[in-house]
């Protein structure tokens, strides 16, 4: 799924202008990501859950060097399909 397919789903729906569709699809994604940067988690019902985790720094090995690299600890974003969407799948 992509932001032009969000877009076109959209404007299909609302019978709308392409430019329209696309800012609010702009505006859902948005308001997405500011919800998982406040919260640490978004629901969407019937659908699934999006949550924060944190990461630990660790050792890694670069694939073309094989030479160890150290990675930040750092954050990741997590989803757990609903029990429904598991279901229609």
């Amino acid at each position: 799924m992509s932001k032009a397919f969000l877009a076109q789903v959209i404007q299909e729906t609302l019978e709308t202008t392409g430019v329209a569709a696309n800012r609010a699809a702009t505006d859902v994604i948005d308001a997405i990501v500011k919800e998982l940067k406040k919260e640490g988690g978004f629901t969407l019902p019937s659908f699934g859950t999006f949550t924060v985790k944190k990461t630990k720094a660790r050792k890694a090995l670069n694939p073309r060097t094989g030479e160890p690299v150290k990675v930040k600890a750092g954050k990741t974003v997590r989803f757990k399909a609903s029990p429904s969407l598991k279901k229609a799948v």
